[in-house]
């Protein structure tokens, strides 16, 4: 029998990974830095490992690619990327089949880590799931029934871009108030150190949060709660049976998870209290849930 076998690429703002899933198992993992000189030179780096990968694992003829950005309803372009440099209406399929003389399955990154997941991650065995990514944005993706729901434009799921504060902070995206602009990794950073009067990381900012530090704890913690509202939200309109949470900001654990569901559970007395639980593939849920989106749903 035939082993079931597909190429996994997922593009970030600072890294491309890349690998081979095999029956289930991801194989041949690695990661390169993402190109800041514009698509052409991105697509550049995605052929060269989607070729280093076949020449190892020449059955893998299925490949799926995973994006920071809103894909076209066809799934062949990519509207805008905010965190990858000059990606705007990029042909990511006409571009990599021009490379590699072969057709690219192209799904958003936080749609791909939702079927990630759902398949095979902490949302197993779930008739109904939703994945939220916490990091340098915010993303999401909506599993029904063991499916994607993508709605009729392609974009359905993208919290990130939900208003959370009328006329707030400016996101990547240019649109204001967005749950991104005031919940993200980059925002908490940002208001860190406009708040402390010196340069924070996020990072930094949740182990002083921690440590008891007043002002990174209210920073933190108006963060982790507009995310919890808006699971809540999610559960009072889509009612899903789990929802799981992962990306950098997430994998501060405990701490984050608490308050996230104490903001979550207190905005949704009287309705059902969503479940949330910490995603379990990590930083290689794209790369997996790409893979899988190029086997089971391909464009």
């Amino acid at each position: 029998m035939r082993e079931q076998m597909s190429i996994g690429i997922d593009v970030g703002g600072t890294k491309i990974a890349a690998g081979v899933l095999v029956e289930g198992r991801l194989q041949a993992f690695q990661t390169q830095p993402t190109p800041e000189t514009g698509w052409e030179a991105v697509l550049d780096v995605v052929a060269a490992q989607v070729q280093t990968l076949q020449r190892s694992y020449p059955q893998a003829v299925t490949v799926g690619l995973g994006i920071p950005g809103p894909v076209t309803p066809d799934r062949r372009r990519v509207k805008f990327a905010p965190n990858i440099y000059g990606f705007t209406d990029v042909p990511v399929v006409d571009g990599l089949h021009q490379r590699l003389g072969q057709h690219v399955s192209l799904e958003n990154d936080a749609k791909a880590a939702a079927l990630a997941e759902a398949q095979l991650g902490a949302a197993r065995g779930s008739a109904s799931s939703i994945y939220v990514t916490v990091s340098t944005g915010i993303g999401s993706g909506i599993v029904l029934g063991g499916r994607l729901w993508r709605g009729q434009h392609g974009v359905a799921g993208e919290l990130g871009h939900v208003v959370s504060v009328v006329d707030g902070p400016i996101s990547g995206a240019g649109q204001a108030g967005t749950l991104e602009a005031v919940a993200s990794g980059t925002a908490i950073a940002r208001d860190a150190s406009y708040a402390l009067n010196r340069n924070v990381s996020t990072a930094e900012a949740f182990a002083l949060a921690q440590a008891g530090d007043r002002i990174a704890g209210r920073v933190v913690r108006g963060a982790m709660r507009r995310i919890g509202l808006a699971i809540a939200d999610l559960q009072k309109m889509l009612d899903p049976e789990v929802f799981v949470i992962g990306g950098g900001v997430a994998s501060v654990g405990a701490y984050f998870f608490e308050h996230v569901q104490a903001a979550a559970s207190e905005a949704a007395e009287g309705f059902a209290v969503p479940l949330i639980r910490p995603a379990l593939l990590g930083s290689q849920a794209g790369v997996i849930g790409a893979a899988l989106s190029a086997l089971l749903e391909p464009a």
